[in-house]
């Protein structure tokens, strides 16, 4: 029997991703199987986009949750000539530019870096909010559809209850995602795991769900039509799958559905790889070709997509020249250009918390950044975002002219979302939450290190002075985790990470135009609960504190120092203290540091790190947090003072006597320190 074209475009991905992980010796051939007539369907007669500008603004995206079937991705831009064959050869080798798991390549069609399970199609739901952010402001321009891509796994980590409820509750029908239902995860089938009922899951979410065989193409083509023709809803197609779909053994009769054919090459399997690929319609000694009738085909769909492109472009080149000021907006957003702003201008409390001072700036920020859009895990009114809300609204179904997403209490949705609006363009998102909580968030902020996606995060109550909440809510270790991204580098060679610890109102200005101007790596703030002391700047104060810029300066300095005093945040003011009494008892010549970021610190002259903290000289550092915080800094004569132990329910101002925080007893560590000096 003749095969149909579809057919063998889907065979021939197959093949391709069979042929893959099998040179490789290394992969998961199962699952791009399974794929393969979604994908083809869906690339070809559906996804719009042009072949001729794959970074094109208007275009849609598809956001792959399953980065382990990156052998079904890489197979399918290789029919739409993305990829060389020697592309897919070489998959998941050295130097390659087809990994084990997909990694942000636009040119190439991967629109985000996936592998670890769940975060890849919430980051679709994210850029799903910023198109209809943009839309909102640009007359429905950005009505482009946002395609997920997802299988059993992705459905069963837990952020997918986060993100199903909020794109469920916002409305977005923008989104249409694919759950590839093959019965079949890693280590065995999904009926030892799961009994739940995901159509009624996703519908009780307020998705629309349809359920289909996904190799049945007019199905697939049906359930596509009703996705884009819903108004109201986001769509969960559920489709039914084979898992190793055409796999065969060497007798040539039928082998799917197994888990092995999950995470093997199929000639490690109780399937056969020859009679599999001939099965599929390949030549076993050119198994990487494309066939020729499906060459054919797929210059035929790249005509048509050029073409629609075309028609689509001159339709906004007209609205354009209609709308000057939009469009020149536009440019703005996506090419990261941003308004004039002076951040010396914003009026900042004496002695107040850094989160109130950054409070100051986010209102600022919300009348002169129009493409910023902030959200909080059900603490705006805590963590001081409401700065910002007081100026714009909160997003809602059908109406997204505010700038504020309420994420509820979801830290680590929240965090992917934000990756997901960095990675459609044209907005800047921040989220906030407290700094203890950062740990539900890690997994999106690796990803947003290694995506380099300039993502800001607020960590308001940042230290053991969040006080009654007790241990739970006081953050120790957070701070040495965090500062351990800046110390990787992400593979540009740079910096991955910024983590800033402001010590006053006036440098949480500094660190928030710092933040805002930085576009190429996400950015912490991590901001006090308690007011702290204004530091003694000369004028003009914010002059002065930019100086903070450079990761590190001196807030009090002295000719030939005796020792030099180092901390970040609210311990900069208590040292200060302290060195105004040792001054005046002991008649000693103290300098003290404001270290913001020790990774952008490290990246200055030698020369000018020496100038602040000088080598083999004689340094005490203090840190709410563990030791580790501060002792690359403090060098192999210094010291830090710091916490090795979990925080207690008390005030803030009893923890800071219990625990030594006090210009008393830190005066006396540092008397004890010189002591040991002489000896």
């Amino acid at each position: 029997m003749d095969k149909t074209i579809d057919q063998l475009s889907a065979d021939n991905i197959r093949a391709l991703a069979i042929s893959m992980v099998e040179k490789a010796n290394s992969g998961h051939p199962g699952g791009s199987m399974g794929g393969a007539d979604f994908m083809h369907i869906l690339y070809s007669e559906y996804l719009k986009y042009d072949p001729t500008e794959m970074n094109w603004i208007y275009r849609d995206r598809f956001f792959m949750d399953a980065g382990h079937l990156s052998a079904l991705m890489y197979a399918q831009y290789y029919l739409l000539g993305n990829y060389e064959k020697t592309d897919l050869e070489n998959f998941r080798q050295w130097g390659s530019i087809t990994p084990g798991h997909p990694e942000i390549d636009v040119k190439r069609g991967i629109e985000n870096t996936s592998g670890p399970l769940g975060q890849g199609h919430v980051m679709g739901i994210g850029a799903a909010i910023a198109a209809k952010f943009l839309s909102e402001k640009f007359d429905n321009l950005f009505d482009h559809k946002i395609y997920g891509f997802i299988t059993d796994g992705g459905v069963q980590e837990e952020i997918s209850q986060g993100a199903g409820r909020i794109a469920g509750h916002l409305g977005l029908n923008n989104f249409i995602m694919f759950y590839d239902s093959n019965d079949v995860q890693l280590s065995s089938m999904t009926d030892e795991v799961t009994s739940e009922n995901t159509a009624a899951k996703y519908e009780s979410w307020g998705w629309k769900v349809i359920t289909i065989d996904a190799h049945n193409h007019t199905q697939i083509r049906s359930a596509l039509n009703a996705a884009n023709a819903e108004l109201k809803r986001p769509t969960l197609i559920i489709g039914r799958t084979i898992m190793g779909k055409g796999c065969v053994t060497s007798e040539g009769t039928l082998y799917e559905g197994q888990c092995e054919l999950h995470g093997k090459p199929i000639g490690a399997t109780k399937a056969d790889f020859i009679k599999t690929l001939e099965n599929l319609g390949a030549d076993p000694k050119d198994s990487f070709a494309i066939y020729s009738s499906v060459e054919d085909h797929y210059k035929k769909v790249l005509e048509q997509k050029t073409k629609d492109a075309a028609e689509r472009k001159s339709k906004i080149l007209a609205w354009e020249n209609q709308n000057p000021e939009s469009a020149k907006k536009i440019k703005q957003f996506f090419s990261g250009e941003l308004p004039e702003m002076d951040f010396g201008s914003i009026t900042q409390k004496a002695n107040a918390a850094t989160r109130d001072a950054s409070a100051e700036v986010l209102g600022y920020l919300a009348e002169k950044v129009e493409n910023m859009i902030v959200s909080s895990a059900d603490l705006s009114n805590s963590d001081k975002t409401d700065g910002f809300l007081k100026k714009t609204s909160v997003m809602q179904k059908g109406n997204f002219s505010g700038a504020f997403l309420q994420a509820g209490v979801a830290e680590l949705t929240m965090a992917a979302i934000a990756n997901g609006m960095a990675l459609h363009g044209g907005v800047i998102p921040v989220v906030a939450t407290f700094f203890v909580f950062s740990d539900y968030m890690k997994p999106a902020m690796r990803l947003a290190a290694i995506q380099e996606l300039p993502v800001k995060y607020v960590f308001t109550h940042d230290s053991f002075r969040v006080g009654e909440d007790g241990p739970t809510h006081q953050p120790i270790e957070q701070e040495a985790q965090i500062r351990l991204l800046e110390k990787i580098k992400n593979h540009l060679g740079h910096q991955s990470f910024l983590a800033l610890r402001p010590a006053d109102a006036t440098e949480t200005s500094v660190a928030w135009q710092m933040a805002v101007e930085n576009k190429t790596t996400p950015t912490a703030l991590i901001l006090s609960r308690q007011n702290i002391k204004d530091l003694p700047y000369k004028d003009p104060k914010f002059e002065t504190a930019s100086q903070a810029k450079k990761g590190g300066y001196l807030v009090k300095e002295t000719q030939n120092p005796d020792l030099t005093l180092i901390a970040n945040g609210s311990e900069v003011a208590t040292l200060l203290e302290a060195a105004s009494e040792l001054e005046k008892t002991k008649q000693l010549k103290i300098n003290v540091a404001s270290i913001i970021s020790e990774g952008i610190f490290r990246s200055q002259a030698k020369e000018y790190q020496e100038s602040i903290i000088p080598k083999d000289g004689l340094v005490f550092g203090l840190t709410a947090g563990l030791p580790i915080n501060l002792e690359s800094l403090a060098g192999s004569r210094g010291i830090v003072y710091g916490l090795d132990h979990f925080g207690y329910s008390a005030p803030a101002s009893v923890l800071d006597q219990k625990f030594g925080f006090t210009a008393e007893n830190i005066s006396n560590e540092i008397l004890k320190y010189l002591e040991t000096q002489r000896q």
